[in-house]
């Protein structure tokens, strides 16, 4: 009976997840909690998937410059950002800070559901390690630019594109990219139309990170 129990655990655990990570390494991913959540919640849902090289570079470099500036270098965990939030939230509790990359976002939103539970947060880990070992930095990044929220009930940087630019994510500027990569933070509060006050001080920010990174030959490889 344990052995069965334990051999049923081993399925659930870790080859059915490896079995979909695999197959979401060439195929694109369903609906997620977050974007059901939206469309049954009353805000909608605007998704329109793209290719990796249907994305502008300005939009690649945009969210890298706002979200994980070492999204190139790390394994999936930004180790020095992880120390220094929890050293914040331990002076700070009742302000707590996330540290999450851009790989453990895409866990988060394509496998899991929104909380800050300690299991959640350990499958979250599991989850990243699989899609680094699996994907590769390309394919994340390309997963992430067609997932993440990027204004309310719009999903991915083509629907976003097209909601706020009225163009397509290939034609995105460095200017608007860097708008749009300036609400991921809170893109229901974070807004462009009308712009936010955080939105209006955030923006010039990220151009300046963006000036930062071109330099960057890791950086350079995923623009390309």
């Amino acid at each position: 009976m344990v052995r069965k129990i334990l051999q049923w655990m081993f399925l659930i655990v870790v080859v059915i997840p490896i079995g979909y990570v695999i197959l979401l390494r060439w195929v694109d991913p369903p609906l997620t909690w977050t974007q059901l959540g939206s469309l049954f919640g009353g805000h909608g849902l605007r998704r329109d998937y793209v290719y990796l090289s249907e994305v502008s570079p300005n939009a690649r470099l945009a969210v890298m410059a706002t979200e994980d500036q070492l999204f190139p270098d790390h394994a999936g965990f930004d180790i020095k950002s992880i120390e220094q939030v929890l050293e914040y939230n331990k002076r700070k509790p009742g302000r707590v800070r996330g540290a999450s990359t851009i790989s453990q976002q895409v866990a988060k939103n394509i496998f899991l559901w929104q909380g800050r539970s300690w299991i959640r947060k350990g499958l979250e880990v599991w989850f990243t390690v699989l899609i680094e070992a699996v994907w590769g930095k390309r394919r994340i990044l390309e997963v992430y630019l067609n997932v993440v929220e990027m204004g309310t009930g719009v999903f991915g940087i083509e629907a976003a594109a097209r909601h706020h630019f009225k163009k397509s994510a290939r034609a995105l500027t460095r200017r608007e990219a860097a708008m749009i990569a300036s609400c991921l933070p809170n893109p229901k509060r974070y807004t462009l139309h009308p712009m936010s006050r955080a939105v209006k001080r955030r923006y010039p920010w990220a151009l300046q990170q963006m000036s930062n990174l071109d330099g960057d030959p890791d950086i350079q490889g995923l623009l390309k």
